[in-house]
């Protein structure tokens, strides 16, 4: 009788624990920082970024245009009384017979027939202007792109470095550590012990920048992002290392030719002048107002039919059109400034791109290993007093340089890469 109440006692305390666990592992994940990878934040910053919010409004309001250019005119309407006896009231009781006038009524409905294929044109050139404003929205999406993937590797960068920072400080404290011991011992002078002591300020420094430079990346990146999208205390995450190019020069001048927007901006607007053109011509054209009417005088009712047309003798939109054809001209002569810049721009991106690949592999032949290297090697002779201090430190000081440069130099290669996938105007690269 005595298991039954044990065992449920037990049952309960196993079921309390597995609340608590449960309990605390979602605590655990709520307290977690929000992580983002290069992509996402490419994508968020395409979702969420105000700027670009704002700009593709414009798409929207050149489709509003559109509907606007393809409204057919109001018809009009008259109506008016005339020759009434305003200035003798008497004669308004008088029968209209006896009047010296007869009071007249008019009243008349008149339409615009636009001619010469106005409001077809019109249509047209609001469309091209709209294929125009969709691609100037889809290269601002390329800048921004760019801006936050180079701005997600200033903080890849801030971050390694501060790493760094960090193992270097710790590795340096211990050094002092062992110096403080060696100077109590007798076995370094304190002028000696002093200079070690005072260099542990430098590591202090760079660990104090390399978190001034992470926090503002951060703050940065996230205006970038849209600053609502992520929350104060995220953080970046993925690999902060060397991604090989196989692709050659002309595959990628080929590609931007295809891809860039702001090409394709440029291509459409020589279309969009040519549909102002025509609009201008189309506009030369006289338009038709047929007018239908109605009048009463006298006790007689008729009906008035008529139209009217403007002649073309002095204006027929000249001046217009003749700028409508050196628009065109102008247009076609940005299109071929932008492809000349879309080719200038995938070159220099490429070169960037071979340069800094070849300082970074100048670090990883071997420099890294044997900055390191040096350093254990000092660092092992000077706490065993076969090094002078002087050498220690000097060491230090060159392994140190070696790894921020090199972190340096692969910050600038991802950039270059980063420069290259905008100048190509796809993040699909060989």
């Amino acid at each position: 009788m005595l298991l039954q109440p044990v065992r449920f006692a037990i049952l309960a305390a196993a079921g309390c624990l597995a609340l608590l666990g449960l309990a605390s592992s979602l605590a655990a994940q709520v307290q977690r920082p929000v992580r983002i990878s290069l992509d996402q934040a490419v994508q968020m910053a395409l979702q969420h970024n105000h700027a670009l919010l704002a700009a593709r409004t414009t798409i929207q309001q050149s489709l509003a245009e559109e509907i606007t250019a393809n409204l057919r005119p109001n018809p009009s309407f008259a109506i008016d009384y005339q020759f009434l006896p305003v200035f003798n009231p008497s004669q308004f009781d008088e029968p209209a017979s006896q009047l010296p006038l007869p009071r007249e009524f008019d009243a008349n409905v008149s339409y615009t027939l636009e001619l010469g294929g106005k409001r077809r044109a019109r249509l047209l050139a609001a469309r091209d202007q709209t294929a125009v404003t969709r691609s100037t929205v889809a290269d601002n999406e390329r800048t921004l792109t760019f801006q936050a993937a180079s701005q997600f590797i200033s903080v890849q960068f801030a971050e390694s470095t501060l790493e760094l920072a960090r193992e270097d400080l710790k590795g340096f404290q211990n050094t002092v550590n062992i110096s403080e011991d060696r100077y109590k011992a007798g076995d370094i002078s304190k002028d000696d012990y002093l200079k070690i002591k005072l260099q542990l300020l430098q590591f202090q420094t760079d660990v104090s920048q390399a978190q001034l430079a992470r926090v503002q990346g951060l703050s940065d990146l996230r205006q970038l992002l849209g600053y609502e999208s992520v929350p104060a205390d995220y953080d970046v995450s993925g690999d902060f290392d060397y991604q090989p190019l196989k692709g050659n020069l002309e595959d990628l001048q080929a590609k931007a030719l295809q891809t860039r927007p702001d090409l394709r901006a440029a291509q459409q607007g020589v279309t969009s002048a040519q549909s102002q053109l025509r609009l201008q011509k189309a506009n030369g054209k006289p338009d038709l107002v047929p007018l239908l009417g109605y009048s009463q005088a006298g006790g007689e009712h008729t009906l008035d039919v008529g139209a009217s047309i403007a002649l073309p003798i002095f204006d027929r939109n000249q001046g217009e059109v003749a700028r409508a054809r050196y628009a065109i001209t102008q247009a076609q002569e940005q299109q071929n400034a932008t492809n000349g810049q879309v080719l200038t721009d995938v070159r220099d991106a490429y070169e960037a791109v071979r340069s800094n690949d070849q300082i970074v592999m100048i670090f990883r032949s071997g420099y890294l290993e044997e900055a390191k290297e040096d350093l254990d090697i000092s660092e092992y002779a000077y706490k065993r007093g076969a090094a002078s201090l002087l050498d220690f430190l000097d060491a230090e000081r060159s392994y140190r340089a070696i790894q921020v440069s090199y972190r340096q130099a692969l910050a600038s290669y991802l950039t270059a890469l980063e420069q290259l996938r905008e100048a190509t105007g796809t993040r699909s690269l060989p």
